[in-house]
């Protein structure tokens, strides 16, 4: 291919629009990236300069060339990018980038390479200096390449695939220790002079902008460095702290660093200052020990001191950039420094009174930067947190503050609504999660100063409550105007909540237990009312927050003991709630009702289960519900009469609420049913009317069933599987299994499966239903040595892999419909198989004994479902590479002989399989895979030590036909385990252990089996080395295998 048809393909690459002509380009570049040729044709199109995507082409090529690159070859490549960086200033900003990029990680790659007694490639940053003395093309160029190789020093979410962990730490650690405060100093100092010579910069102009974006970039990726390793993951905790060197102290006790930033932020134009205040907000991060108390109190002081300038004229916070940034800098204030030390600043009070103004308006400008709220209930959260813990003799002035923070964030959500259901604007109460997050900062902001609290949601909630009941009383009333009232009411409903469960951080006094109260009255007469109202009208989200206030009343009631009167004296008085009793009789009776009437509605249906299961998971709350008649009446009537969501013409996604409700209900019956049979098939009878409507469409009809009784399998799956989850008793579980067997329901099951194979909708249910009730939980399935109970599920648990697998096996599946309709049917099979072999309740040798041919079905299925498997998608999929080596460990540790007894084309799949898994990132796969191969290769070496012993012992070990060919398979595939050999082998030499206890293991057997291999192995790696370092690897070789027996005993392989 020559060069002008690679600029032709990069064009079209780029450019076509018809993708077809995309896709072929694409198919040929690909050809030549792997081409002998690549490397000088890619300096040919560099040199040519027609075309920048060709020019794009050849710095992506060589970037994946370098690593099999000699070291000579990767020294030319950096010094002729250097030089066309150089000489060619009218490049792309995208073929600079990658130029770029091309020469940060030639850098990193060869950054202890030695070439004739120098480390070549450290010093970069001495050949950039020279880029910074030219023009502002050329500064801009030298810091791009300082960025970029900070970045890709630090970079560790993609390492290269040659470079251990460890190896990438070092090279990170020298560069920290070697240049990157160099970097940092370099960066502040070019900046310090864009600072003076402000007067004579244009700001606005495109060159000028770009060089200032790029040195601001610079100086944040110097000061977000991971300096310890730690690796944190900047989206899960915006609070980390930043682990400065000591050496660094100079610049950080140095006024004019922070200065230079604020100063910055005033003189850069919207776009470029936002960087400035990243840079400030990774340095009020630094650590705390850096700094002695008196230099961390001149340090706050100027930072406290910079954010009142700011607000006190707000400069730039229009720009929501800006002002994200400018929220995260003071919740960082707090985040790192103790409430204390702010007091203790001079113009604390008129911070702090500038941050509550800017505050307030933050909350009144809703529609602004909406995400930046977060960080500003953050700073007054952990304000209002630290409050009991200050010493400081002069005033937090929280208490002056903190009920205008308060009182503006209930007026501000109230105030939105009618705009909102106007002009049809975003809802935030759609975002529950954002809701609840900012709820949860609340409850604790607003326990400062609680009775002003109280009395302002009181205020609100009478005024809006006594509007919407007027409302509802009139026949034709403005649906706009009720969803203005029910929104307002739903924000204060969620708001209370808040209020009341933040009780649970503090200690209360009895006038906050009558105000607590009192809240929790209010919403209960408004629960009342909106009862009333149904079914006729509705609000899901009001509902949702009722829902989400209760389960706030839940942890407050579960979680005191001391002060519960006072609340139940006021509850009395006013509602008719005496005693806790009576209070979850009035809970469970909102749960019946939202079960009746909302069962069309997913989310309410969810959420009321959800108050349901968390009410029953404690004996002491169990022991109280279980006294109720509203739960006496749901054990009574779980039918579709009563709750529409457990009827046959729900949706799919209604149905999925099912298993939780039947988990609750299981664990309230099972609080005092001990041996109850006849009440525990009394309960049982919806399911048996059920069970019997099916046997007589799916059994004794040949026509194919109606979406009805598709509908009532898959209920009845979901039904049943949550019942048997909190079955944890023998005796109990018994009952459960005896009416299914003996009544002849599981043969219903296996009959839907091969009637709706096809469809995970009905698979997916019925499999997790007998992965379920096979699940030894809590010995529930062994104990009883003359029950037959274990052999029986045993057996129509295989019938059912066997069915399915049959079936799908036959199915052709779209490849983008894969997973869903196979890959999640056969994980679950996988996990079936796991929880019957791995609960010791089946004596698996007893099948063979009596020629029943279940476990031989079951396991050939099982390796024609895995050789249906591609083993790039195995490891595709999290859940089915789970599920498949969990089973496989299972099979290896207490069945060795049955994985010996499969199809030789099925043990040669999971060995190579295992060679994937000890290849992989995931460190729970490696682990497993080890274990599993350690006793795959000590099972295969016992039996190569029995064929070499006499004939007697043979017989005892019962050494049979099908061994020696086991063995034979094991001869041909030697070169799969003794690749695993080498890749473990490879993983102790590059110091990538992840586990080396696990991976010491199967590789001592390893050794054993083939020890001419290992010697040939150690000899290449020995003689691959330095001379010098040879006799050093020659002793750590023997190191390895000193005190070592030829044995295959535990004690040998802890040695």
């Amino acid at each position: 291919m020559d060069i002008q048809q690679l600029e032709v393909l990069c064009k079209q690459l780029y450019e076509a629009t018809d993708v077809s002509t995309r896709g072929e380009a694409e198919k040929a570049l690909a050809l030549f990236v792997s081409s002998q040729d690549a490397l000088p044709k890619c300096q040919m199109l560099l040199d040519r300069g027609n075309s920048s995507y060709a020019q794009l082409l050849a710095a992506s090529t060589l970037t994946k060339l370098i690593q099999g690159l000699t070291i000579e070859q990767r020294i030319q490549i950096r010094s002729y990018t250097l030089s066309y960086l150089a000489t060619r200033t009218n490049l792309q900003n995208f073929v600079v980038q990658a130029l770029v990029t091309l020469l940060a990680k030639i850098t990193k790659l060869g950054w202890f390479d030695d070439y004739k007694g120098e480390l070549v490639f450290q010093n970069l940053l001495e050949d950039v200096k020279k880029f910074l003395q030219g023009s502002v093309e050329h500064c801009t160029v030298g810091v791009q390449i300082l960025s970029q190789l900070v970045s890709e020093m630090n970079s560790i979410v993609e390492l290269d695939a040659h470079l251990s962990f460890s190896k990438n730490r070092k090279i990170a650690t020298s560069f920290r220790d070697l240049q990157l405060y160099e970097t940092f100093l370099l960066s502040c100092s070019l900046l310090n002079t864009a600072r003076e010579n402000s007067k004579n910069i244009n700001f606005a102009d495109e060159l000028q902008q770009t060089l200032m974006s790029h040195l601001l970039r610079l100086t944040k990726n110097c000061l977000s460095f991971d300096f310890i390793g730690s690796s944190t993951d900047d989206s899960a905790d915006d609070m980390n702290n930043v682990q400065i060197p000591t050496a660094w102290r100079p610049a950080f006790l140095d006024p004019n660093t922070l200065n230079l930033f604020f100063d910055l932020y005033h003189l850069l134009p919207n776009g470029l200052s936002s960087y400035s205040i990243s840079c400030l907000v990774q340095m009020t991060s630094v650590r705390r020990s850096l700094f002695s108390n008196s230099e961390r109190t001149k340090f706050l002081t100027n930072l406290v001191e910079g954010v009142r300038n700011i607000l006190t004229n707000l400069h730039g916070l229009n720009d929501p950039e800006n002002y994200h940034e400018f929220c995260r800098l003071l919740a960082r204030l707090k985040s790192n420094y103790q409430l204390g030390e702010l007091i203790a600043v001079s113009c604390y009070p008129e911070a702090i009174e500038l941050i509550a103004k800017f505050t307030v308006q933050s909350l009144h400008l809703w529609l602004f930067a909406p995400n930046s709220v977060h960080y500003l209930l953050t700073l007054w959260q952990r304000m209002v947190a630290s409050v009991p813990y200050v010493k400081s003799p002069d005033p937090h002035l929280l208490g002056t503050y903190t009920p205008e923070v308060v009182k503006a964030y209930i007026e501000s959500r109230i105030d939105a609504v009618p705009l909102i259901v106007r002009d049809n604007l975003e809802d935030p109460l759609d975002d529950l999660c954002m809701v609840q997050q900012q709820l949860d900062q609340l409850s604790v902001i607003e326990r400062c100063e609680y009775n002003k609290t109280c009395r302002l949601l009181v205020q609100h909630f009478d005024v809006k409550a006594r509007e919407y009941e007027n409302l509802a009383q009139i026949p034709n009333s403005n649906p706009n105007d009720v969803t203005v009232l029910e929104l307002q009411l739903t924000w204060l409903v969620y708001i209370i909540g808040s209020a009341i469960v933040g009780r649970l951080t503090v200690t209360t006094s009895d006038e906050q237990d009558t105000m607590d109260a009192d809240l929790v009255i209010r919403v209960l007469q408004l629960i009342s009312l909106t009862d009333t109202r149904l079914p006729q009208a509705g609000c899901e989200k009001l509902e949702l927050a009722i829902l989400s206030f209760l389960d706030q009343v839940r942890k407050m009631h579960s979680s005191e003991q001391a002060q519960k009167a006072n609340i139940y004296k006021r509850l009395n008085e006013v509602f008719g709630l005496s005693d806790e009793q009576m209070l979850l009789s009035f809970i469970n009776r909102k749960i019946i009702t939202n079960l009746k009437f909302w069962g069309r509605s997913e989310p309410i249906i969810s959420k009321t289960l959800m108050l349901l299961s968390d009410l029953s998971l404690h004996f002491n709350s169990v022991r109280k519900l279980a006294r109720l008649d509203e739960i006496q009446f749901m054990l009574a009537h779980h039918t579709s009469e009563h709750f529409p969501f457990l009827g046959t013409n729900s949706s799919l996604s209604e149905m999925k609420c099912r298993t939780m409700f039947y988990t609750s209900l299981g664990r309230l019956l099972m609080f005092d049913l001990g041996e109850d049979e006849e009440r525990f098939y009394n309960f049982l009878k919806p399911l048996t009317n059920q069970f019997e409507f099916l046997g007589t469409v799916l059994m004794e009809t040949s026509g194919f069933p109606n979406d009805e009784a598709k509908n009532a399998v898959i209920g009845l799956a979901r039904d049943l599987r949550g019942l048997a989850l909190p079955l944890n008793a023998r005796i109990q579980y018994t009952m459960l299994f005896e009416w299914l067997y003996y009544s002849e329901y599981l043969p219903i099951f296996l009959r839907a499966v091969e009637l709706w194979a096809h469809d995970p909708a009905v698979t997916t249910p019925v499999l997790k239903l007998f992965a379920e009730l096979v699940h030894c939980r809590t010995q529930r399935l062994s104990g009883n040595v003359s029950s037959p109970i274990g052999i029986l599920l045993f057996r129509e648990a295989s019938k059912l892999i066997c069915i399915y697998g049959n079936c799908i096996l036959q199915l052709e599946v779209p490849y983008d419909r894969l997973y869903p309709m196979k890959l999640k049917g056969i994980s679950i099979c996988f996990l079936i198989l796991k929880n019957s072999l791995g609960g010791n309740y089946v004596n698996c040798g007893i099948f063979k004994l009596y020629g029943d041919n279940t476990l031989d079905n079951v396991l050939n299925i099982f390796a024609k479902l895995i050789l249906s498997i591609k083993q790039n998608d195995l490891l595709e999929y999290p859940k089915l590479s789970t599920s498949y080596y969990n089973f496989l460990n299972c099979l290896s540790q207490e069945h060795v002989t049955y994985l010996a007894s499969l199809e030789p084309s099925a043990f040669v799949y999971i060995l190579k399989t295992l060679t994937k898994g000890i290849e992989a990132s995931d460190s729970a796969t490696y682990i497993i895979c080890c274990t599993i191969l350690d006793s795959i290769v000590s099972y295969i070496f016992k039996q190569l030590q029995i064929k070499a012993t006499t004939f007697p012992i043979k017989k005892v070990y019962n050494f049979t036909h099908e061994t020696i060919k086991f063995l034979k398979v094991v001869e041909v595939n030697s070169e799969l385990l003794q690749s695993m050999l080498s890749s473990l082998l490879n993983n102790v030499l590059t110091e990538d252990c992840r586990n080396q206890w696990s991976m010491s293991r199967p590789l001592l057997v390893l050794i054993l089996l083939y020890e001419d291999y290992y010697s040939s192995l150690k000899n290449k790696i020995i003689n691959g080395q330095p001379v010098e370092k040879q006799p050093a690897m020659v002793q750590w070789f023997d190191d390895l295998m000193r005190g070592i027996e030829r044995n295959v005993t535990s004690k040998n392989k802890e040695k």
